[in-house]
């Protein structure tokens, strides 16, 4: 377990809402932290969002608890069906995820309002507290740089990918070694991509996108895409390629396909980074028609062997993948061409 800048501002938040609640000398303050640890979110966008819909759910199940804890102070039954009206207006409102505090809210609002309505008020201004604390601690301190962040996991499920990749064909790798990489790799790729989506949501959300932030959106999504299909490749290979009568010429030229994929793939995603020197376009036609060579052969060899089905799925899996990077290669040259402009344009670097 690595300690991560999400814990960090989770314990300052807590202490946030406590030091205010004992500022304000406001009697259960423990409330204000329950709260404070619901509202941290994974991103500032979703904070906001969480910070208005979370006043909205909070201040209507406050009011039913209110009115309901006027009548049935702290009856259990009381409580309970005001909780069951709560979680239907929440979802209601489509504000499933504020459901929980909203229960709080309601368990403390009706617990405090058999004594004098003040003390009910107390509670709701309490939770409020702790979600406002949440937000500033999210806002003001680490930040998530998602561009770094994002590039070093696209490098790092990359770096997984890789040695399968090269040695799926000759099956030079232990098959429990494989299997376990291959299923770390999967993992690795559903979290990217819900950074993606959270990066991606704060981007649009929150800030009026430019037309480079927006191209820079387009080659990310481009480079989740080609990683997926570098994984698929390894499922076709199980389950197609090794059930197929096939030549050690055809297994020998799978294998270089596939290393000069792999090595195309990580040149891309090195010259995105300017680790690389641009290119023109040579590579990338070389690389199409070594793709289009690639798929006649398959389709030739594999109608003597009389596998035509299961070799033309491989075949067209592995062309994919190919095509998705000589795409993604394209993209990336636009990407710096329409940076290139834009500095001229402006008189300011944007890379």
């Amino acid at each position: 377990m690595t300690f991560g800048a999400r814990m960090l501002k989770t314990g300052m938040a807590v202490t946030l809402a406590l030091y205010l609640s004992m500022l304000l000398h406001t009697t259960a303050p423990v409330i204000a932290a329950v709260a404070a640890i619901f509202a941290l979110q994974p991103s500032i966008y979703r904070s906001w969002r969480y910070f208005l819909d979370q006043l909205q759910t909070n201040t209507l199940g406050a009011a039913l608890a209110l009115v309901a804890g006027t009548f049935f102070p702290k009856h259990p039954i009381a409580i309970g069906i005001v909780c069951i009206l709560a979680i239907m207006i929440c979802l209601k409102m489509k504000m499933e995820a504020n459901i929980g505090l909203t229960l709080v809210t309601v368990i403390a609002v009706m617990d405090a309002s058999g004594g004098h309505w003040w003390f009910a008020v107390n509670r709701f201004l309490l939770t409020s507290l702790g979600v406002g604390s949440a937000f500033v601690i999210n806002v003001l301190f680490f930040p998530p740089n998602w561009q770094k962040r994002f590039m070093e996991e696209v490098h790092g499920v990359f770096n997984q990918i890789s040695p399968l990749q090269r040695t799926v064909i000759s099956n030079e790798m232990k098959e429990s070694v494989f299997q376990e990489t291959k299923d770390g790799v999967v993992g690795a790729l559903f979290r990217l991509e819900e950074k993606y989506k959270l990066f991606e949501e704060e981007q649009k959300k929150l800030k009026r996108l430019k037309y480079s932030q927006s191209k820079r959106l387009v080659v990310y999504k481009q480079m989740l895409h080609t990683l997926r299909k570098g994984v698929d490749i390894l499922q076709l290979v199980e389950e197609h390629y090794f059930q197929a009568s096939r030549t050690s010429k055809m297994n020998e030229f799978v294998d270089e396909h596939l290393e000069a994929l792999t090595q195309y793939h990580e040149y891309v995603l090195m010259k995105f980074e300017k680790k690389y020197k641009n290119e023109s376009y040579e590579k990338l036609e070389a690389m199409d028609l070594k793709n289009d060579a690639f798929l006649r052969l398959i389709t030739d060899a594999s109608s003597s062997t009389g596998d035509l089905h299961r070799l033309v799925v491989v075949a067209s899996g592995i062309y994919d993948y190919g095509h998705q990077i000589v795409r993604l290669d394209k993209l990336v040259e636009q990407f710096f061409k329409g940076a290139e402009e834009n500095e001229k344009q402006t008189g300011l670097k944007f890379f």
